[in-house]
């Protein structure tokens, strides 16, 4: 994995989010969104609409992980524990987060919450993801990673990634951010911390996708914590 880390987390730092160019080649990414109809690979399938969500569906990928889904998970958990750590600092929550995602997944399994979050999402024409929070339990790692699988104007039109941030006493501020087949963007599960002038203050974050214009888009989202 050939990324500046230092340039890459002092701007998800300030920013709340940062795209990875190429984190996965187009031969990994068809090879991730090909088993989307095979059922083993899965412990359950949600359909956006049936519960408000939006439109189009995603499965939760079952124990054992598929190798390159588990690989992702513990190599860019410790890159990015650092951040996660500083932000917990200067929001004054006194939680930090060990510096193995496995001592990590240990706290969530004691804590009750024992069931795989990584999930690979599908959407055809017309459908589109609300904005939303990935929150499943007590224990929240503070960030997460979706690397989009599809080739953007190929396989689909419209469908853009798309980041909201509600500050204190303001309107929320929209980002559209822009991503090739490979992409992965790592962004804020839930809040972050943003200098003021009187210190640090809380801001809340949601992610969302776009209504698809045409096509088929498939996206891998890693989530580091597990669900209850």
């Amino acid at each position: 994995m050939d990324t500046d880390w230092h340039t890459l987390t002092e701007e998800l730092q300030t920013r709340g989010s940062v795209v990875m160019p190429k984190l996965l080649s187009s031969e990994e990414c068809l090879a991730i969104s090909g088993l989307y109809p095979q059922a083993s690979h899965f412990r359950s399938r949600i359909v956006m609409e049936r519960h408000g969500f939006g439109r189009g569906e995603y499965q939760y990928f079952s124990y054992p992980l598929p190798d390159l889904v588990q690989t992702l998970r513990t190599t860019l958990y410790p890159k990015l524990v650092g951040v996660a750590n500083r932000w917990n600092e200067a929001m004054g929550i006194e939680l930090r987060y060990p510096p193995e995602h496995a001592e990590f997944l240990a706290r969530c399994h004691q804590a009750g919450q024992l069931r795989p979050t990584p999930l690979l999402l599908q959407y055809a024409e017309g459908d589109y993801n609300c904005l939303h929070q990935d929150l499943y339990g007590e224990h929240v790692f503070p960030l997460q990673v979706a690397v989009l699988l599809s080739r953007p104007g190929e396989d689909f039109t419209g469908g853009e990634f798309v980041l909201t941030e509600q500050r204190p006493r303001m309107q929320s501020r929209p980002e559209v951010v822009p991503l090739a087949q490979g992409d992965a963007v790592v962004f804020a599960v839930h809040h972050r911390p943003v200098q003021g002038s009187k210190g640090f203050y809380r801001v809340n974050m949601r992610h969302g996708v776009s209504q698809l214009r045409s096509g088929h888009r498939h996206t891998l989202g890693v989530i580091f914590h597990d669900a209850q």
